[in-house]
């Protein structure tokens, strides 16, 4: 769906930060063809060195800036205040089509993996289906990224509390929810508590106008922090190097830093994209961000086996373009079901996409056909 020709150039930033932040998600599923045991003999290789960066460096680094996004509009929005209308809403936008991919998910990719098509989880018991649909303890095993959407729900139901805490009593609670992130303490919550962290610190940035601040940071400036951090983090992570098991709580404190060098450098992005030419088509993407999010996983399980045919796994000749080009293969078949289910189901379809899809508006009468209507008094 195009953008309004006349917007805010903050929602732009906003819209193409998601885009950007999406896209960049795709990388941390990329198919593979190998298993856990063969991916750890490739540890070193060239390739598995590229696939770790891509992860690292656009895929884990950028979901912070969703959460912190979605702070930022909560604290701003006078719906928060009331309690039952924003939770219901929320549940609408982000519960309920968390729930129906997840349902779709077990359909297809079990499915699939039932009729020896690809190899995939399947249902071996009620209480792996009730995880699978809900994430009440773990991630799925399927749709791994919905643990996002479960801890968001979660934030925006505790959001109207947050909302009246002054801006010391969040940043308080946001390093308390940091501590436990890095410590790595157990509680009964939250699958990752430091989703709260950045949805804290959106609402933050929002009492104190840090989007328009570090907006205007000269590029260089918000690049460089991401740039120094993204190849130590990704060097430390990566056997056989001993400091993510020997020093497990600096690793954390590292991984902290390197997202918030991530989403200052992905913002200031936005920022700057938001007033280029390529403005238009990445606003043009925006309406299916969220449905892309939702499905890419289901489309990888379907997909890459097949295309993998021609390309082979991870260490062979064609792989790395693949790879590379995951996110926009995946972005254009999601686009193609979201069209096929809006000629469907426009209703299905918008609430798949937590309400952003809607049909296309149809095209205004010709100026003879306007002229030959009779005017209404």
């Amino acid at each position: 769906m195009p953008p309004s020709p006349v917007t805010h150039p903050r929602n732009d930033a906003i819209g193409i930060a998601r885009v950007l932040c999406i896209l960049g998600v795709v990388y941390v599923h990329a198919w593979t063809g190998r298993t856990g045991e063969e991916l750890a003999q490739l540890v070193g290789s060239g390739q598995e060195m590229l696939r770790w960066t891509l992860m690292e460096g656009l895929g884990k680094s950028a979901v912070p800036l969703l959460g912190m996004i979605s702070g930022y509009l909560v604290a701003g929005s006078r719906r928060v205040l009331d309690w039952r209308q924003h939770v219901a809403g929320k549940a609408r936008t982000i519960l309920l089509p968390m729930l129906l991919w997840n349902a779709i998910a077990i359909l297809c990719v079990s499915g699939a993996a039932a009729a020896g098509w690809i190899l995939a989880p399947t249902p071996h018991s009620v209480g792996w289906v009730v995880e699978e649909m809900l994430a009440l303890t773990r991630a799925p095993d399927i749709n791994v990224q919905m643990p996002f959407l479960r801890d968001l729900f979660i934030c925006m139901i505790v959001a109207p509390l947050l909302v009246r805490l002054p801006v010391r009593g969040m940043a308080l609670l946001a390093l308390a929810v940091a501590a436990l992130a890095i410590g790595g303490w157990p509680q009964p919550i939250l699958l990752r508590p430091i989703i709260l962290f950045f949805f804290l610190s959106g609402m933050i940035a929002r009492r104190l106008s840090l989007a328009e601040r570090t907006a205007a940071l000269p590029a260089l400036l918000a690049l460089l922090p991401f740039a120094i951090l993204v190849p130590v983090k990704v060097a430390l992570s990566l056997p056989p190097a001993p400091f993510p098991t020997t020093q497990p709580h600096a690793m954390a404190a590292l991984d902290l830093v390197t997202r918030i060098a991530a989403a200052l450098f992905f913002w200031r992005m936005a920022n700057a994209l938001a007033t280029s030419r390529m403005r238009d088509a990445l606003l043009a993407i925006e309406p299916y961000a969220f449905f892309l999010f939702c499905c890419h996983l289901i489309l990888i399980w379907l997909g890459g086996p097949f295309i993998g045919q021609w390309t082979g796994p991870v260490g062979s000749p064609l792989y790395p373009a693949f790879l590379i080009l995951h996110p926009l293969l995946v972005l254009g078949a999601s686009i193609v079901v979201a069209q096929i289910i809006l000629r469907i189901s426009p209703a299905f379809a918008r609430t798949l996409s937590g309400g952003r899809l809607a049909p296309l508006p149809k095209s205004p009468p010709k100026r003879s056909e306007r002229l030959e209507k009779p005017r209404v008094a």
